[in-house]
């Protein structure tokens, strides 16, 4: 009962890291990525009804230069719902549109919008941190009632939180890690 605890807390906590990688992915640095527009929702109208899919369901996206992404729309109903997608997103970019062709042209960021964007990722890493301790708390909670009602010794109940507080250092430390990377692609 406690390795399936512990088995449990662990695909959590990297689930949780998984995410937060997921997320830094889609902040912005001073080089161009796919992933700052792949995973954006759009809304398109499908004959009367509207439908939410992502970018990379309705268009082939790509970097075409250092500061320039290129977005091909599979079919040109598609095209005008990702010009209206890029426009409402806060990513504060203005597509060209050329047909079912979307280049989206990245700016220099300023000094300003970089620490603006470090702090939104900082601010995320907490969320990550805050979401692998409530995983923590939950286990630990479940090593307590599995040890109160006497189905392990305390021994090993103990070697069981002291392994879930490796585990949550670990998870917290890896998210240390990728924010310090982001962080130095973000201010390069």
């Amino acid at each position: 009962m406690l390795e399936e605890t512990l088995e449990d807390a662990e695909s959590r906590m990297n689930s949780s890291v998984s995410v937060f990688q997921d997320d830094l992915d889609g902040y912005r640095t001073n080089q161009a990525s796919t992933s700052l527009v792949d995973r954006m929702r759009v809304s398109i109208d499908m004959g009367g009804m509207t439908d939410t899919m992502l970018m990379n369901q309705l268009a082939l996206v790509a970097v075409e230069s250092a500061r320039t992404i290129k977005i091909e729309a599979f079919y040109p109903e598609a095209a005008a719902a990702i010009v209206r997608a890029i426009q409402t997103s806060d990513l504060g970019l203005n597509p060209q549109v050329d047909g079912q062709t979307i280049r989206l042209i990245l700016p220099e960021l300023t000094q300003e919008r970089r620490r603006d964007i470090v702090r939104m990722a900082r601010r995320r890493a907490e969320d990550a941190r805050v979401s692998i301790r409530n995983v923590r708390r939950d286990a630990q909670s479940m090593i307590r009632e599995i040890q109160s009602e006497g189905e392990a010794p305390e021994d090993d109940c103990i070697r069981a939180s002291k392994s879930l507080q490796d585990l949550t250092d670990q998870a917290v430390g890896r998210v240390g890690e990728l924010l310090s990377e982001k962080e130095a692609q973000i201010l390069a």
